[in-house]
């Protein structure tokens, strides 16, 4: 199983990419609530949003290769390593975004690394 390991990192970092990029697309269109008069002018923002669009075609590539992952992989193996993305959603976020990242988030993240890394010895 672990000869798949590249295409699972793949895929979680394709949808981790699409996090991102929506997150930057966010960003630019800014706060909006589910109120009538907002929604529709966030739907057309977001609709039109490079951003926003780019991060749903990471969604869309990223559940393709899953899905190749999950043709060939146990899925008690495959999953887990979906936790990856936390890193580096978590990383990215405190490069890029410059998101708060306390110990507690820190030790999350060792915590998530030891996971992974025990997961991965059971191929």
């Amino acid at each position: 199983m672990n000869r798949y390991l590249p295409l699972i990192i793949c895929g979680v970092l394709l949808n981790a990419l699409a996090q991102l990029t929506l997150k930057q697309g966010m960003l630019r269109i800014g706060e909006f609530s589910f109120k009538p008069a907002e929604i529709f002018s966030a739907f057309v923002g977001a609709s039109t949003n490079p951003f926003i669009l780019a991060g749903l075609v990471c969604y869309i590539i990223s559940v393709g290769v899953w899905l190749l992952v999950l043709s060939r992989v146990e899925v008690s193996y495959a999953y887990p390593l979906l936790s990856i993305g936390y890193i580096v959603t978590a990383f990215a976020g405190f490069f890029f975004f410059k998101e708060g990242m306390d110990a507690t988030r820190w030790a999350g993240i060792i915590v998530i690394c030891l996971g992974v890394w025990l997961i991965t010895r059971t191929a």
